[in-house]
């Protein structure tokens, strides 16, 4: 089969110079480059949102407990908290498990100098960033720090704290909805006529309590900045999240099903989920978003395929003698066919390699590549007296304080396969036609 490469090569030889070829590989390239940037953006931006959630709310399995927990040892009659710990300490013995946290959530309404928001309260332990470094790396204070040693701290996301119009070391009103109890801590200087009610004026019973700002954070996610709270554990349970949940964080994430099982002979009676269950909706979401992506760039590969196959068909058509001549001295129609397949092989190879790289160059860089575009097109708009502010996102669109690319290296290598197989498939479909061509009809008057 050695001479399939070099008869390749005359023919490539012969269309030197032919724009066919290169556009064929310019589409890959282009196709290849494509599909690449954006499937790494996109991923930056789905992944960036999926750690959010998985790290700060949902964890990878959540266990939940009708019962309160108390790992201080201090548990009011009744309660299994000895037992409580001993599960705990298990399930962090379990290999693949990165920590196990416990958590009270509840709905409150919280208060400030300006306005009023509904948010999700949870409780967390003073230890629970030691406990949980994932967490303590997505929860980026810009104000103050994880300090819930005091019963009446709270910290406050950055889209709440502006809109409430709260700083460091305010104070702020919460009413929780949860349970028979209401606490309220009013403000220095908050009058009923500015819209906080006294817990005197109902008829229910109520405690107060001051809770004082000791953080302001960001986590990369609007809903958790906006909506999201923490307290201390222990008061919060007070505050009517008397349940408990135990969020369980996982080395590696796609062990859950498996992890969940074991873990569930260990927690008895306890109701768990898993990260797949918890948020299947938003991920499903995600992965169909994602999908469709990929087929709508992906088209781009058709479009060339289908130029690689009427360039191909009409070099068969054209090298009829050459074709006849080689089955004549005994070659097979497989191995004719292989000549304009090995064609196909270099067009793919060349395009899809070269995409490859470029989308890779772009993708590792892509702030700098925004930044290099934006400068060019706030260019053009200046030279046309169109203003320049241009940004392709913007912050007043757009909740992102900085742009990420995630790489990741088989969908990368998938998309070069797509690239190469588009013209590898359209070369084979096009030399179907050597199969019909007899030696004998081309020769005749040669």
């Amino acid at each position: 089969m050695g001479w399939v490469g070099f008869a390749a090569g005359r023919l490539a030889a012969k269309k030197r110079g032919a724009p066919m070829p290169v556009l064929s590989i310019l589409g890959i390239a282009v196709g290849v480059l494509a599909l690449t940037v954006i499937i790494s953006v996109m991923n930056g931006f789905q992944l960036g949102f999926i750690e959010s959630i998985l790290e700060i709310s949902s964890y990878y399995i959540r266990l939940e407990f009708p019962a309160p927990i108390d790992l201080s040892g201090s548990a009011p009659a009744g309660d299994p908290s000895g037992e409580d710990r001993l599960i705990i300490e298990k399930i962090k013995n379990i290999p693949n498990v990165r920590a196990a946290v416990p958590f009270r959530e509840l709905q409150a309404l919280i208060r400030g100098g300006w306005g009023q928001h509904a948010v999700l309260i949870r409780g967390l332990y003073p230890n629970a960033c030691v406990e949980d470094p994932g967490m303590a790396e997505r929860l980026i204070f810009e104000e103050g720090s994880f300090d819930l040693e005091d019963s009446d701290s709270i910290l406050l996301g950055a889209e709440l704290a502006a809109r409430l119009r709260v700083g460091l070391y305010d104070t702020v009103q919460i009413i929780s909805v949860n349970g028979t109890s209401s606490f309220a801590a009013v403000l220095p200087g908050f009058s009923n006529a500015g819209g906080a009610s006294q817990a005197d004026d109902s008829d229910e019973p109520a405690d107060e309590s001051l809770f004082t700002i000791r953080g302001i954070f960001r986590s990369g996610f609007y809903e958790y900045d906006l909506g999201w709270s923490f307290i201390n554990f222990e008061k919060a349970g007070k505050l009517g999240g008397s349940a408990y949940t135990l969020g369980v964080k996982l080395n590696d994430r796609w062990q859950d099903k498996k992890l969940a099982a074991q873990i569930a002979n260990l927690a008895g009676n306890a109701k768990i989920q898993t990260w797949r269950d918890f948020n299947r909706a938003f991920f499903g979401a995600l992965r169909t978003e994602k999908l469709f992506m990929f087929v709508l760039v992906g088209l781009i590969f058709i479009v060339v395929g289908l130029n690689i196959y009427q360039a191909q068909r009409r070099i068969v058509l054209e090298r009829r003698e050459e074709i006849g001549l080689l089955r004549a001295v005994g070659a097979g129609d497989r191995a004719v066919r292989l000549v304009f397949v090995w064609d196909g092989l270099v067009i793919g190879l060349t395009g899809a390699g070269t995409g490859t790289a470029l989308g890779l160059l772009v993708s590792l860089n892509i702030a700098a590549f925004f930044a290099l575009l934006e400068k060019a097109v706030n260019g053009i708009l200046f030279l046309f007296n169109r203003g320049g502010g241009f940004a392709v996102f913007s912050p007043a669109v757009f909740y992102i304080k900085e742009l990420k690319a995630r790489v990741i290296p088989l969908e990368v290598l998938l998309i070069f396969l797509f690239g190469l197989l588009s013209a590898l498939g359209a070369a084979w479909f096009a030399s179907g036609k050597v199969s019909r061509i007899r030696p004998a009809e081309v020769l005749r008057y040669e």
